[in-house]
């Protein structure tokens, strides 16, 4: 569970409002437990990807409204809610956008690299465990780009341990 503080797409559920015409709780039974906390109740829905947030005399089985903060990470508040919409409407799930796939594969190389160095492996056993030893051994490791990849891989891979993982839980924006 992450907090509200660092993940954008924790949702914040309370109550629905009386005046609005009353509506199926079709989630109710689906929510996985989690823990209290100050700010309330966490649970999730694990198959749509979301963690969520009863706020405080909120129930899972009350009729729901979500709570959208207006701040500079609506956007990603926004796509978390259109996730929970199509659980709610029994529609298969969207995935998670902040992360295109790519993206996802060379996050894993990163932290690999990562790892390896924190184990004492070098540069070049790094990259025969990403790329195979036939391709390391291809060209001069002294000038190899694969080499400088690895290298890359390893430095940014201890930036998101030490912290850059933060940034992960947003949508990168055009500035």
């Amino acid at each position: 569970m992450w907090s509200p503080q660092s993940n954008p797409a924790v949702l914040f559920l309370t109550a629905r409002p009386n005046f609005l015409p009353s509506s199926s709780n079709s989630l109710a039974g689906r929510f996985a437990a989690g823990h209290d906390g100050p700010e309330g109740a966490y649970a999730g829905l694990p198959e749509h990807d979301l963690q969520l947030l009863f706020l405080p005399g909120t129930s899972p089985h009350n009729q729901l409204a979500a709570v959208i903060p207006i701040d500079d990470d609506i956007l990603d508040r926004i796509d978390a809610l259109t996730r929970l919409s199509r659980a709610w409407l029994q529609r298969p799930p969207l995935r998670d956008t902040r992360m295109t796939t790519e993206q996802r594969r060379r996050f894993r190389l990163k932290l690999r690299a990562a790892d390896g160095r924190m184990n004492g492996a070098t540069y070049r056993d790094i990259a025969i465990a990403i790329y195979g030893a036939a391709r390391i051994d291809t060209d001069p490791w002294k000038t190899s780009p694969l080499r400088d990849a690895v290298i890359a891989f390893a430095e940014a891979g201890s930036a998101l341990i030490n912290g850059g993982y933060l940034h992960l839980l947003r949508h990168r924006r055009r500035t």
